[in-house]
């Protein structure tokens, strides 16, 4: 009897007051400098792409070079048959001929006129008509010149080369067929080197204007990556950039040069050029704290005697695992890092803190 006395009577031990409450990583919102990555999808261009189109209308009589291939500058590429122009050519070359004849005519008899009037035998009127004829035949000279010099033109245009060293397109039309004038023939591209336009906002345009004023050395040379993902082995530099910004989309165009003698980069590729942005006194947290209700992004933020309380904060942007944060948080202030479903506005937690850089440093390396 006095045993189970003891054993009923004896106190349970207090069981810690942390322990009652759910144990949940939490960081501290912190503020600092920072440069990002920004990635935008660009347009790539060849350098030089020009439509190699006929002058003249024909049947197309030979093909020197095939699709796909490479060309050097003054290359023959295309014969248009050129018997109709030869012979435009040689009909020109009889009219020259024939005024040429009837400038000679005229000067003999302007000449003998004047020998005439000299000794008064004709009048002087008859003098000067016969050096108006001349003058009319040496006209026809310079007009039948000019036909020559159409129809020399005309008989060069049968025959297309390469106006610079490039790469060939598709060639729409094959031997045989009747060209018209103006009709495509193929397309040619110099990439050596290639353009990469590509589009940012006002604000990232600022930023970046910022960045190259303070020297940031990342965007001396940018990078590129391609559509599958893997980056451009070769670093590239903004050329130009728009006179004004886009009244529609409130973006402005910026123009990249990049090296391409692999000839990797085509003509009409797509890639993402990568730029570097300084952003000062940066409010940073872990995109993993946040959540979102009805297009608002919140997060609880650990207040005193450990209780959590929901807020809303706005954002500049969202950035690789974290956000930079407009308003809404303050430098110092802790937020739940992960766990969130188990929580509740006004629940009391136990913190557990975690340091942000090595969070985000997991985050990067498990990326």
């Amino acid at each position: 009897m006095l045993i189970c006395l003891t054993v009923s009577c004896k106190s349970k031990e207090k069981e810690p007051e942390s322990a009652l409450f759910p144990e949940l990583p939490v960081v501290a919102v912190v503020q600092k400098d920072t440069a990002l990555q920004n990635d935008y999808v660009s347009d790539i261009q060849a350098v030089k792409n020009v439509e190699i189109r006929a002058r003249v209308q024909g049947f197309l009589d030979k093909i020197f070079v095939d699709e796909g291939h490479e060309v050097k500058k003054g290359q023959p590429m295309f014969q248009i048959n050129d018997i109709e122009y030869k012979t435009e050519l040689a009909k020109a070359k009889a009219n020259v001929s024939s005024a040429v004849a009837e400038a000679k005519a005229a000067e003999l008899e302007v000449n003998r006129t004047k020998l005439l009037v000299e000794k008064n035998i004709i009048s002087v009127t008859e003098f000067e008509l016969a050096s108006v004829k001349l003058k009319a035949a040496k006209a026809k000279i310079d007009e039948a010149l000019s036909a020559q010099q159409a129809a020399e033109t005309k008989l060069s245009y049968t025959f297309i080369r390469a106006p610079f060293d490039g790469i060939m397109d598709r060639i729409p039309l094959k031997i045989g067929s009747l060209v018209d004038a103006g009709a495509l023939l193929t397309t040619l591209s110099d990439i050596n080197n290639v353009f990469a336009y590509f589009h940012i906002s006002e604000n990232e345009y600022l930023q970046y204007k910022k960045s190259i004023s303070k020297g940031i050395e990342q965007n001396k040379n940018i990078n590129l990556i391609l559509a599958d993902g893997s980056p451009y082995p070769f670093t590239g530099k903004i050329e130009t950039i728009d006179g004004e910004f886009n009244d529609n989309t409130g973006a402005i165009s910026f123009r990249a040069r990049f090296p391409n003698p692999n000839k990797l980069l085509k003509h009409g590729a797509s890639g993402k050029v990568r730029l570097i942005s300084e952003v000062n006194n940066a409010i940073i947290i872990p995109q993993k704290s946040a959540f979102e209700i009805q297009d608002k992004n919140y997060v609880f933020v650990v207040e005193k005697n450990n209780i959590v309380k929901m807020r809303a904060f706005k954002t500049t942007r969202r950035v690789a695992q974290y956000y930079i944060v407009e308003e809404g948080l303050v430098a110092g202030e802790h937020i739940v890092f992960e766990g969130m479903q188990s929580v509740r506005q006004g629940t009391k937690i136990s913190p557990k803190l975690m340091n942000l850089d090595s969070v985000m440093q997991v985050k990067t390396n498990l990326d």
